[in-house]
């Protein structure tokens, strides 16, 4: 069940020639959040920071990119991409909320790469960075970290169990001089990188983590 409203309806904006070559329908000027995940399975957890960050952003798009393989997750422990696909689509619900297979179409696997990609095919869209906080803990660990952060602005979202980890990882204090506060995040889309926001909301506790292994006691007892 889903605990926030589907957030501002989509602005409307005039047909691009090519605009879906990759699988997208983006035009100039649009502010669209980028929601990267494996999504296996997604769960109204997933759907709380996307809704979350549709509406204290003031989006007209969140994209939930769907990774091919999260190069640091076991492949023998994930669904199908079809699978992991139809999971997102069922919690990605409204016109504003798009669920891609970028990643495959671009062949790219390391999230720096595919921001980099989507950034060159679409220069003049106000483009933001989305995770959840129980993933900043970590951030500093991703490939071309640093990098993420000085390509397009980020949103952090609270996820239970790591609101304070979360704010004191290397991340966040490597960059807190780029943190805008959470007054002004519908400023954030706009604004160069490096800058981040952090925004606390209605905690939601699902994790795929979880999911998967209570799926897996149902089909073993």
């Amino acid at each position: 069940m889903s605990f926030f409203h589907a957030g501002p309806a989509p602005r409307a904006f005039g047909p691009r020639p090519g605009a879906l070559r990759d699988g997208l329908h983006l035009e100039p000027g649009m502010r669209v959040g980028l929601f990267g995940g494996s999504f296996n399975p997604a769960h109204d957890g997933h759907a709380h920071v996307a809704e979350t960050a549709l509406t204290r952003l003031g989006l007209d798009r969140v994209i939930w990119l769907v990774s091919p393989q999260n190069p640091l997750k076991d492949p023998k422990q994930s669904a199908s991409l079809a699978d992991r696909m139809a999971s997102a689509r069922r919690w990605a619900r409204g016109p504003s909320m798009i669920v891609s297979d970028f990643e495959t179409r671009a062949g790219t696997s390391w999230t720096v790469d595919t921001l980099r990609a989507l950034r060159a095919r679409h220069p003049e869209v106000n483009f933001v960075w989305l995770m959840g906080s129980d993933n900043l803990e970590s951030f500093d660990l991703w490939r071309g970290w640093t990098d993420i952060m000085r390509l397009m602005p980020m949103a952090v979202i609270a996820r239970p169990g790591s609101l304070l980890e979360s704010r004191a990882a290397p991340a966040a204090r490597r960059f807190a001089f780029a943190r805008v506060p959470a007054e002004r995040a519908q400023l954030l889309p706009l604004m160069e990188a490096p800058a981040w926001t952090y925004l606390s909301a209605p905690l939601n506790p699902r994790s795929s983590t979880a999911l998967r292994a209570a799926t897996q006691a149902g089909t073993t007892a």
